[in-house]
């Protein structure tokens, strides 16, 4: 199994909630990391799918060792960044460890465990060692010093603060008439996904990250 890393950007942390939440970037697209390797948009799409499927999630790793998780990944999804990822930590010994590590900035970094299905070696000495189309995801870690600088935790908080960023969402619709001009029948297609899955129950976070910097991204084009 081979690895590639990532680090944090920005924390943030909640006083109150029995959760102990965060998302970041397990990989970048498109950025040299340094071994050499540069992952593709896309590579993850197979696996991703592969594991929702099987109804299951890579593990979530302290520094790749161990069997024994220190929380689990909530959701995983592609975006025009890279893969960004939504877990929580377990109420462990390592899980507490872990949090108390983040939330003091002693640690930063997030780190893909995985397996390359398909790759392009390099044609010129100017071009990544190995061009990743598609791998096969089988744990990410929060790490220490990861190997790609620009995969890394966006934000720890609490269960009660990510309830209380989901419900805010139903504002969204203010915001993209008001401030971008969107019309409202626009503006209710953008919304009427994430509002069908919060009707069937919990959200998927990752992903309503994920389509709102696509469409975001859309507006600023």
């Amino acid at each position: 199994m081979e690895r590639m890393a990532c680090g944090l950007r920005e924390l943030k942390f909640a006083e109150s909630g029995e959760t102990m939440s965060f998302t970041g970037y397990g990989a970048v697209f498109n950025n040299v990391d340094s071994y050499g390797d540069m992952i593709a948009p896309g590579a993850f799409a197979q696996t991703l799918s592969a594991h929702k499927s099987a109804g299951t999630m890579p593990m979530m790793l302290l520094e790749h060792g161990g069997d024994l998780p220190v929380g689990v990944w909530k959701s995983m999804a592609e975006d025009g960044t890279g893969l960004i990822v939504s877990g929580e930590l377990l109420p462990t010994t390592k899980g507490k460890d872990a949090y108390i590590a983040l939330k003091a900035g002693a640690v930063n970094g997030l780190s893909i465990g995985f397996r390359p299905t398909e790759f392009q070696m390099r044609a010129k000495p100017e071009d990544p060692r190995r061009m990743l189309k598609s791998v096969e995801l089988v744990e990410v870690s929060i790490v220490g010093l990861p190997a790609n600088g620009k995969a890394r935790v966006a934000d720890v908080k609490s269960g009660d603060e990510l309830k209380a960023e989901i419900s805010k969402l139903s504002d969204l619709g203010n915001v993209l008439r008001e401030a971008a001009g969107w019309s409202r029948s626009q503006t209710e297609a953008v919304l009427s996904n994430f509002q069908a899955k919060a009707d069937q129950g919990e959200p998927d976070v990752a992903e309503i990250v994920a389509a709102l910097r696509h469409n975001l991204s859309i507006l600023k084009g």
